[in-house]
Order: structure tokens, then sequence, then C-alpha cells
């Protein structure tokens, strides 16, 4: 008589739920960030494009160089205990801002310093988060990317909301929803059990650590070409959402915060969208061809925002360019988190986050210029232009057309 031991599903891991509930909460602490920096520099301080786009580069450098340092860190230490350490620290940031909220003493060098000082928690945090996603997922990593990149789309409407509330509530009670997130957040994960592991790089220099680290990256190619492109799609694609389409809204649509927010949190209900509509076909055999074929579908949403649609077709466009930003991130993050070898994969990771970082100041001062050069609609062109480029590249010259999921 045979017997089978069925394994348990991914939503029935206590780990991963807890992994689910740090995330939900620590993503909406991050996305309530990213609408407070751009509005306070835009709506608040009134601050022209090639500025706010200088000032959001200085926020975002700092964390580039300390990403793989995190990275490292991810690999020669238990991850669980550093974003522990990284999300209890994190609250220090908000609740500065709030006190200088409320003693009237909110300027750009108050702002730029929220924005360092939560730059610097995400660089260390990002890597061991998504490098400890492998451990509670089990052998089902591209449903654990996709359920937990769907979880933090969906958090992210709900903070984007909350933080689009400012002119209404004040912004010194949403820094406080904000700082409370981030320690609900490290609570979470002290749910996960802990793993004592000695790592071979616990030995080595952070420095050899590293460089061991991007050595990894750059043998394993199709890594090395999502990456790749990956970085240079960000510059032009994700520079748009976070540089661009707040001035879209605010001087081509004359919105305030509450519609910008609005706008930001249909976004991420478009991603939100796909990546539940991801996690009922994975697993895909070729997430690659997906990834190139999502490169060039943007040119589409791109160009409908480009021609300054009436409200009804720009929320079309927006719930487009949300479910390509899905499709695109997820299947990206999946196929280098299959790919990594495990005692590599926070420090890959690491890289990873480091495209996705380190392209938002090169992307904010380039399309900062663009929109005052050139007018705010017209910093979008860029993007439609790499978009076809990279997909043609990818295609020819790479492996990820034909990489085929194990």
């Amino acid at each position: 008589m045979n017997t089978t031991v069925e394994t348990p599903g991914i939503w029935e891991n206590r780990g991963f739920q807890a992994y689910l509930q740090s995330t939900a909460f620590t993503g909406m602490a991050f996305a309530m960030q990213q609408l407070l920096v751009s509005w306070l520099l835009i709506g608040v301080l009134l601050l022209p494009a090639d500025r706010v786009g200088f000032l959001q580069a200085m926020m975002g450098l700092p964390g580039i160089f300390l990403m793989l340092w995190g990275g490292a860190s991810a690999d020669r230490r238990d991850p669980r205990r550093l974003l522990i350490q990284a999300y209890a620290v994190a609250p220090i940031f908000p609740l500065f801002l709030l006190f200088a909220d409320r003693s009237q003493t909110l300027a750009v060098w108050s702002v730029l310093a929220f924005g360092l000082g939560m730059s610097v928690i995400m660089s260390f945090s990002m890597p061991a988060q998504q490098a400890i996603l492998n451990r509670v997922s089990g052998k089902d990593v591209q449903r654990g990317v996709s359920a937990s990149t769907a979880v933090g789309f969906l958090v992210q409407v709900t903070g984007l909301m909350l933080a689009g509330q400012m002119d209404r509530i004040g912004l010194s009670s949403v820094l406080l929803v904000q700082a409370v997130c981030l320690g609900v957040g490290a609570l979470m994960i002290r749910r996960i059990e802990p793993v004592i592991t000695v790592s071979r790089a616990s030995g080595e220099s952070p420095l050899h650590t590293i460089m061991e680290g991007l050595k990894a990256t750059y043998q394993t190619k199709v890594i090395f070409h999502v990456l790749s492109i990956n970085f240079v799609s960000s510059i032009f694609n994700a520079g748009a959402f976070m540089t661009v389409f707040p001035f879209i809204i605010k001087r081509v649509y004359d919105g305030d915060a509450f519609v910008l927010a609005m706008m930001m949190a249909i976004f991420f209900a478009g991603a939100m969208a796909s990546n539940m509509l991801m996690f009922k076909l994975m697993p895909f055999q070729r997430p690659g061809q997906l990834f190139l074929l999502m490169q060039l579908s943007r040119i589409l949403v791109l160009f409908l925002l480009w021609i300054e649609p009436s409200w009804w077709l720009l929320v079309v466009a927006i719930i487009g360019w949300g479910m390509n930003m899905g499709f695109t991130t997820t299947l990206a993050r999946a196929i280098v988190q299959e790919s990594a070898a495990p005692e590599f994969r926070g420090r890959v990771l690491s890289v990873f986050a480091l495209g996705m970082l380190g392209s938002a100041p090169i992307g904010a001062i380039v399309l900062g210029w663009v929109i005052e050069s050139f007018g705010t609609l017209n910093a979008l062109l860029p993007a439609m232009g790499v978009s076809a480029a990279l997909c043609l590249v990818g295609v020819l010259f790479t492996d990820i057309w034909k990489y085929r999921s194990h």
C-alpha cells in the first residue's frame, strides 16, 4: 500500500504567512514614503522639476552604495535578524519628519534627511527580505514571488491612499501611521523561525564577499542579462513613474496630493491584478519570453499617456501601465531567484535591488531636465524608444528568450 505525504500549500506555511504580514506593513510604509517625498517637494515646497530630480537622486545615491553591503550581510548573517534590526530602526525617520512638521521647521533639508534615512533602510532590508523568501516558500518560488509581490502592491494602494490624505488629516498623522507600520513589520518578522547556518562567506572580508557576489551575477548569463535590461528599462520607465508622473498630475491635470495618491493607487492596483493573474497561471516554463514581450507592450501605454487623454482614458492607461510593471518586475525577480545559487542568493538579489534603486537617481536627473527643457509629457518619449530597443536586444543577443524555468 502506497502512502503519499501531501506537502502543505504555500498559504498553510506559517513562516510564509508571517513573511507576507511583514511585507504588508513595511510595504505600506515605503509606499507612503514614495508619495510623501514627491508631494512635499513638488506640491508643498513648489520646487522645479530639475531640482526635484536632483534631490531625488541625492536621496537614492547612498542607498546604491549600501545595497551591495546589505546583500553581503544577508549572506554572511541570518537575514531574519537583519530585517528585524532594520525595521526596528526605521521608525526614527518618519518621527523625525513629524517633529520637523510640528516645530514648523519643514524644509528641503528635513525632507532630504527623511528620504536619505529611508533609502538606507531600504538598502539593507530589500536583499534580506528577498533572500528569506526562498526559505519560507520552499520549492514554490515562482508563486511565492508572485504572492508576495501582489500583497506588496495591495498594501501600496492602501499606503498611497493614506498618504494622499495629508492635506486633510495632516502630515503628522500620516507620518505617525508610517512609523507604526514599520515597527509592526519588525514584530511580524520575529514570528519566522530562526535558522542557524554557517555561511561560507562568514569568515571573508565584506569587500571580498561583495566581489564574489558580483562575479556570480556576471557568470550566470541569464541573471546578468535580465538585470541589465531591467536596469536600463527602470531608468526611463520607473523614472517616468517616480519623476514625470507627479508633474503630469500637478501641471497637466492640475491635481492635488489626493488626486496623485488616487492615480498612483490605480497604478498599483493594476500591478496587483497582474500578479494575481500570474499566480493562477504559474509556473511559467518560459518566463523570459513574457518578460521581453512586456517591454514591447509598454509602448502603447506610454503613448496613451503622451497624447494627454481625457480622465477616463488616463485611468485606463494607468491601469495598463501598472499591469505591465507588475508583469516585468515579478518575472525578472522570479528568474533571478530561480537561477541564483543559494550561497550567493542574498548578494545576487542585492544586485537586482541595486538595479531597481540605482536606476531611480539617474532617471530622476535625466527626466527632470527633460521636463524643464522639452515639456512634461515629452519626458515620456525616451521610455518608448528604450522599450522597443530592449525587446529587440533581449531577443537577439541574450539568453532570456531561451530561458526555461527549472
